[in-house]
């Protein structure tokens, strides 16, 4: 991987980086070359990416300009266990989602233990993959807490312990 991708794979869970590069390797063999396009995530960036294309009380008042359901403490980008990805060709990153290779991205992603944001039923996510062993699918009130009082060790510690 280059080091754009990991620089941000250091901000993450180890056992997510690990998965994310095992993919990178087994994509490139076949031609699909990937970078990581986000990692960890703070709650304030993750604010501003809600905010986009909603009014100041959260409404949607421009549904092309929305980019994520997800408030802070929602999406384990905040807590460094998801990444984006994309395929690159000539050093530009392909979102078109019907481009071939985001098929075998989300194949390889899923092979590799990693929960693919194109499944999502109501807002399918292409580029985001999730490595958070047993907890579940979106962050929840007990995630939270765990982080208020503990940070983002307490998380990671919880992944492992659910990895059991």
């Amino acid at each position: 991987m280059n080091s754009i991708s990991e620089t941000r794979l250091g901000e993450v869970h180890p056992q997510l980086a690990a998965r994310v590069r095992k993919m990178a390797d087994r994509l490139l063999e076949e031609g699909i070359e990937i970078q990581v396009t986000q990692s960890l995530r703070s709650w304030s960036e993750q604010q501003g990416l809600y905010n986009q294309g909603r009014d100041a009380n959260g409404n949607i008042i421009d549904k092309l300009k929305v980019v994520t359901n997800a408030r802070p403490g929602h999406s384990w980008h905040n807590f460094g266990l998801a990444v984006d990805v994309a395929p690159f060709d000539s050093s530009i990153p392909d979102w078109n989602a019907s481009h071939p290779a985001w098929k075998r991205i989300v194949a390889v992603g899923r092979s590799l233990g990693l929960t693919s944001g194109s499944e999502w039923r109501t807002f399918p996510d292409w580029p985001h993959f999730q490595y958070t062993g047993h907890l579940p699918e979106s962050p929840d009130d007990t995630v939270r807490e765990a982080y208020q009082s503990g940070g983002q060790e307490a998380i990671w510690n919880l992944v492992v312990r659910s990895e059991g």
